[in-house]
């Protein structure tokens, strides 16, 4: 990215926060010695220094010394931003590894991820996306998200920075980098499933789905820095909404570390919000609420420039205004002292044979693919498939395979990913898997962004003369991602006619989706026998699928977002709270309510028996805590994996609640014939409720206490609890 020359830094927005919010905590010694240094440091700079230490790509100062903390995307491995990608590793997209249901590969990947990013010079890092996704699969974002759940959103999140920041002694060190929580808050819920579009909605909402992620990063995980959302929430906007970013984030959350905005959002205050008629107010306005640190990519004049004297006069006019430029530089020096930049010396990098990527990375990035996928069908049992029963293999469809791009990356990465060294299609990963002993008969079909069908008479002859067909289907980049929101959520262009030619030649047919959002598959659901969800699943992502279709992996992933039946069905989440129930009422007329996949659902290549629910306590007092425990087996004949999930209902209380709230997780792996017992905490995190104050609070009552493999009905076991 070009940087704006230093006279036009873009300082607009960023300078810091309320004169109210807490300073940064300095408890232990090393905190102590850091705050002295920063005060000293800030002592010695002019306004003008200040004022470039507000803009994340500030150059150096070289008079007084101070580096530049430079920053890149790590949501599923390191994108730069810049003009060359370093090879590094791309693991499967957010929405897959968090479909594995198991944070610690989270955050194993966050910290290979940092230590690349260390390898190039990078320091700070716009990762990890806390949106929890509100059901609606029309807003392209929805890949980047951990899911329609806040607990799990929570556990992904904090593991991730965990991974990225390092904890204890290691936090920050040089393996290590400052994470960012975005956006902050409730970027998902816009009215029109448009990235971007304004959010409305009730304290309660906020506080039960949008904040908990965002509460967990910053008192569990330490989270170094923070991001706030394009929209308004509520009527004014994130990025200078002082009772989000001053009352909420820094007062009750305790957040003490530096708020940088989103792309050019403070110059937006003018330009899309229309709320400030200057680029000075606007300035003026971010500075205000708590934004230390302006990002703007782009060469747009009226957004990305500002010269600087334009807030050095306001400022040197208004002297109140000093306080908030002091507190916002204060904490990005601090930042920058924690990460150790002011005792080393920036990296010289030659971007034409940089390699950041390590094999045991890559190696990794396989296995976070192969957990992640989902079996959704698997009728008659026709996967695994047999090497040894097959002859021919034909492997048809737009996402089958991708040659590497000549710039940027590939289209079935998904967003924010890097360019790696080499991405294994499909395809390639059959081809390797069955080398000279299968014939593999590959066509295209169509495009993924084309309603042309010149490419099907070879895809029904490709089918034909193959014993099996994997028909590769989805989207891509074109199709979702940031800016790839839609207004339907078929399959785009022509692929369902693809897959209708190809099931009506007879021939046993497996879908695979690459995909970075639910859709709504409907004909695939009731026509093909074999059924794969396998998401954006990162340079390794034929591998992991090969793998899979063989037999060589048993898929044990869940899916972290319910599938709608159609469009009009979003937003489509299995966190409902009762309506019409027995009446007649709370239902669509002509169709099904249901999702067309659930929350928490996936198959395995084996079968597992769960046992009804114990206690260790029938009854609580309301400040007391309990376990339930289950044994779970493998019936099967195949090792495998399960994933034991936890819900909880207050049955009878004094506001309404969801039906069940997901409250705890684990995956298993169990051998045939083997049997583990899962134990989870009953106690405050799990049983209580916002009141009507808006108070968390564990009310006594009865509690229906659910475990099973997904967040269907017939899935859970329950068993009833008293708090008293």
């Amino acid at each position: 990215m070009k940087k704006a020359p230093l006279l036009i830094l873009l300082v607009l927005a960023l300078f810091s926060c309320n004169s109210n919010s807490k300073a940064i905590s300095s408890t232990s010694p090393e905190d102590q010695e850091i705050a002295q240094k920063v005060e000293a440091l800030l002592a010695q700079m002019t306004l003008d220094e200040k004022i470039a230490e507000m803009t994340q790509d500030a150059p150096a100062n070289e008079r007084l010394g101070i580096p530049v903390m430079k920053y890149g995307e790590a949501l599923h491995g390191l994108w730069l931003v810049l003009d060359y990608y370093g090879n590094t590793t791309v693991y499967p997209q957010a929405v897959a590894c968090a479909s594995t249901w198991e944070p610690e590969l989270i955050k194993k990947m966050a910290s290979q991820t940092a230590i690349e990013a260390r390898a190039l010079g990078i320091t700070h890092c716009y990762s990890p996306n806390l949106d929890v996704y509100a059901g609606d699969a029309r807003y392209g974002r929805v890949e980047e998200s951990y899911g329609e759940d806040p607990y799990l959103v929570s556990r992904m999140g904090v593991a991730f920075i965990q991974g990225l920041q390092g904890m204890g002694d290691e936090q920050f060190d040089e393996n290590h980098v400052i994470a960012t929580a975005k956006h902050f808050v409730g970027y998902p819920e816009n009215r029109r499933g448009i990235n971007g579009g304004f959010s409305d909605m009730s304290e309660r909402r906020l506080r039960e789905v949008y904040l908990p992620s965002f509460e967990a990063a910053v008192k569990e995980a330490e989270v170094g820095c923070v991001m706030p959302g394009h929209q308004d929430f509520n009527g004014v906007p994130c990025h200078m909404n002082t009772w989000l970013l001053n009352d909420i984030l820094r007062e009750e959350l305790g957040f003490d570390g530096f708020i940088v905005s989103d792309n050019n959002d403070v110059g937006r205050l003018e330009t899309m919000h229309f709320i400030a008629e200057t680029r000075t107010k606007a300035a003026i306005l971010g500075l205000k609420a708590g934004v230390d640190m302006d990002l703007v990519i782009g060469k747009n004049e009226k957004l990305a420039t500002y010269h600087a004297n334009v807030l050095k006069d306001t400022v040197m006019q208004d002297p109140s205004l000093m306080k908030y430029i002091d507190k916002a530089v204060s904490r990005n020096l601090t930042a920058k002292y924690k990460l150790g930049l002011f005792d080393s010396e920036p990296k010289d990098i030659d971007p034409e044979t940089v390699n950041a990527g390590r094999d045991e990375h890559r190696k990794f990035a396989l296995e976070i693919a192969e957990k992640s996928i989902i079996m959704l069908k698997n009728d008659n049992n026709l996967l695994p498939l047999d090497v040894s029963k097959i002859k021919s293999l034909a492997v048809i469809g737009p996402n089958a395979h991708e040659e590497r791009p000549k710039k940027k990356t590939y289209e079935l990465l998904g967003g924010y990913s890097g360019l790696p060294p080499y991405y294994v299609s499909v395809l390639d990963g059959l081809k390797k898997k069955v080398g000279d002993n299968v014939k593999i008969n590959y066509a295209k079909g169509c495009d993924i962004d084309s309603f042309s069908k010149d490419g099907f008479p070879a895809a029904i002859a490709a089918a034909k003369q193959s014993d099996a067909v994997v028909l590769v289907v989805g989207s891509s980049h074109k199709t979702c991602g940031e800016g790839g929101d839609r207004s339907d959520l078929d399959l785009y262009g022509v692929q369902n006619e693809l897959v209708e030619a190809i099931h009506k030649t007879g021939k046993p047919v497996i879908v695979v989706l690459i995909n970075g959002r639910p859709l709504s598959i409907n004909y695939i659901a009731e026509n093909i026998p074999s059924v794969l969800e396998t998401w954006y699943g990162g340079m390794h992502a034929g591998d992991a699928v090969a793998n899979v279709l063989f037999g060589d992996v048993n898929p044990g992933g869940k899916l972290t977002m319910s599938f709608p039946r159609s469009v009009g069905q979003v937003p489509v989440t299995y966190l409902e709270r009762p309506d019409f129930i027995g009446s007649g009422k709370g239902k669509y007329r002509f169709s099904d309510k249901s999702p067309l996949f659930s929350f928490g659902y996936g198959l395995s290549y084996t079968t597992f028996e769960i046992s009804e629910p114990k206690l260790q306590d029938n009854s609580i007092a309301t400040d007391g805590s309990t376990t339930v425990s289950v044994e779970v087996t493998n019936t099967g004949e195949r090792e495998g994996d399960e994933v034991v999930q936890l819900y909880v209902r207050d049955d009878f209380a004094s506001v309404g609640r969801y039906l069940k709230l997901l409250k705890g997780f684990e995956r298993i792996s169990l051998k045939p014939g083997e049997t583990k017992t899962v134990r989870f905490n009953l106690g405050f995190d799990e049983l209580n409720l916002l009141n009507k104050d808006l108070v968390k609070v564990v009310e006594p009552g009865t509690f229906t206490i659910s475990v099973g493999t997904s967040s269907l009905e017939k899935d859970l076991k329950k068993v009833s609890l008293l708090v008293e």
